[in-house]
């Protein structure tokens, strides 16, 4: 079983990827694939096996991932976050 994220940052998305999948059985294996890894803040023990790049960010950063279905073509950006 491969699972693909596009930014993989706390962990927690994953998590409960693999929860889901538990429903359905217990997989032989599991990999994870990751468009961007984001290598601080990890809240979970949880390594990607395959990995576009990785980047360091700050808490105030996020990472934005446009595809070209969905806007003018494909992009990976920083950007500050909004305050709340």
């Amino acid at each position: 079983m491969i699972l693909a994220d596009d930014v993989l940052y706390t962990g927690r998305t994953i998590r409960a990827a693999m929860d889901a999948l538990l429903v359905f059985g217990r997989p032989q294996e599991v990999r994870l694939l990751v468009l961007v890894e984001r290598r601080h803040k990890r809240e979970l023990p949880i390594q990607p096996d395959f990995c576009g790049f990785s980047i360091d960010t700050l808490d105030q950063e996020k990472v934005r991932v446009e595809w070209a279905e969905q806007s003018e073509k494909d992009s990976v950006r920083i950007e500050k976050k909004s305050p709340k």
